[in-house]
């Protein structure tokens, strides 16, 4: 009993859990019910549940081993037997926010600069007067947001504007809104935290299922639709001719050191009162990092083009991690704050200013469904939408859209919640 407990204790590491979790994912995310599928969302899912079990569950008895699975706070309690009798022992252990976040923060950046290289060469020479309508689409959904969020907030004399600005940045699945409205709240950072968390499940997959949902309800001929979206969308690159230094076949070099540059600039910090302030943070940084180097895609002499299947492998390889960094810690606060009325006003939070953003993109701006839905994505700040978008559109184009909105909802969700939660409510 000694050795199954030893050998399940060196088993049950982050790396193992982590690829389960994965593995679980792409199962639960292959099942269609009548053509709709989570895709990828069912990593996001199942480490949700991981999540939930392991707040229940946070250590197992094998014999008389106690295996410690995951410490909710960043040191523990151990008793152990020695010579002189049992003695007491703080370990010094990792959160499953600390742990997890890490992957999440490495998923993202691979996902959001492998999207900002894929865009980035049509970016900027599409940047015309159609700009104006994915700045404006993207307010809006942001501002919707907030207008529902101080609502509620005024409405419900039981929920803090804290909680009610943590669901706010989970229903628009912002981490950097949500970690601006965490430094602002002070005492009450908790309750963001645990407001992110319950917004976030259905903030990721409200948004995932909307961009399926949309062709299918409106009857769109998908493969019509795609034809003509690509041929609206391409744009012929002339080469200078000039010959640059390539340091790998596979592009990793350019792809590193893309991120590189985004994180410098996402760790940029720009005061707006208060002593509070902004930054792009890791996501809005090699975004913009990626668009720049996509659109030049040169360094002086070096050659800074990497190869569509590169992108394509770190974009689904980013996004996979990014669900399970961010699903599992989501799971666990979710657990800690669940409240029906919260998940209600998560719903509410999510689905109204995607509803009004989709209406906007087809009635007043005349988009196409494709760049509807991609403008929606970034306006929501969903990177995992905009996976499912890829796939349903057939088209890496899709991500223009998104490239474009991102930006400018990004600024104005952190602003907005930074401000939100020192309301008087």
């Amino acid at each position: 009993m000694e050795y199954l407990g030893l050998t399940v204790s060196s088993l049950l590491t982050t790396l193992f859990i982590a690829f389960v979790i994965v593995a679980l994912g792409f199962l639960l995310g292959g099942i269609k019910v009548k053509g709709i599928s989570l895709g990828t969302a069912g990593v996001l899912l199942v480490a949700i549940v991981f999540g939930v079990i392991f707040s229940f569950v946070p250590e197992i008895k094998i014999g008389d081993t106690t295996i410690t699975l995951w410490s909710t706070s960043q040191s523990f309690t151990a008793i152990t037997a020695g010579n002189d009798g049992m003695q007491t022992v703080t370990l010094k252990t990792a959160s499953v926010e600390s742990i997890f976040s890490t992957i999440s923060n490495l998923g993202t950046v691979m996902f959001v600069t492998a999207v900002g290289l894929i865009a980035g060469p049509k970016f900027f020479r599409s940047f015309n007067k159609s700009m104006m309508s994915y700045v404006i689409m993207g307010a809006s959904v942001v501002l919707a947001g907030v207008l529902i969020t101080v609502v509620l907030a005024a409405i419900d004399s039981n929920m803090s504007i804290a909680m009610a600005t943590g669901l706010l940045s989970g229903s628009l699945t912002s981490t950097p809104a949500f970690g601006a409205a965490k430094e602002s709240a002070g005492e009450l950072a908790g309750e963001v935290t645990a407001g992110y968390g319950i917004g976030y499940l259905y903030g990721v997959l409200g948004v995932v299922l909307f961009v399926q949902l949309m062709p299918k309800l409106l009857k769109v001929d998908v493969a019509k639709e795609r034809e003509s979206f690509v041929a609206a969308n391409t744009i012929q690159i002339k080469e200078d001719g000039k010959k640059r230094v390539q340091i790998d076949e596979f592009g990793f070099f350019p792809f590193f050191v893309t991120i590189v540059f985004g994180l410098l600039i996402g760790a940029i910090k720009v005061p707006i009162g208060g002593g509070n302030y902004f930054s792009f943070g890791s996501s809005g940084g090699t975004l913009i990092a990626g668009l720049i180097i996509g659109h030049f895609g040169k360094l002086g002499g070096l050659d800074m083009k990497v190869s569509k299947q590169t992108l394509n492998f770190f974009r689904e390889l980013g996004l996979v991690l990014f669900l399970v960094g961010a699903g599992v810690p989501g799971g666990v606060k979710f657990i800690s704050a669940f409240n029906w009325i919260y998940i209600v006003y998560g719903i509410i939070m999510a689905t109204i200013p995607m509803v009004l953003g989709f209406i906007l993109g087809k009635f007043v701006f005349k988009l196409s469904i494709f760049n509807n839905l991609g403008s929606i994505t970034g306006g929501m700040t969903s990177t995992p939408a905009l996976g499912s978008l890829i796939s349903v559109a057939g088209t890496d184009d899709v991500a223009s859209a998104y490239a474009a909105t991102y930006p400018f909802a990004l600024v104005l969700i952190v602003v907005s919640c930074n401000l939100l939660v020192l309301l008087p409510f």
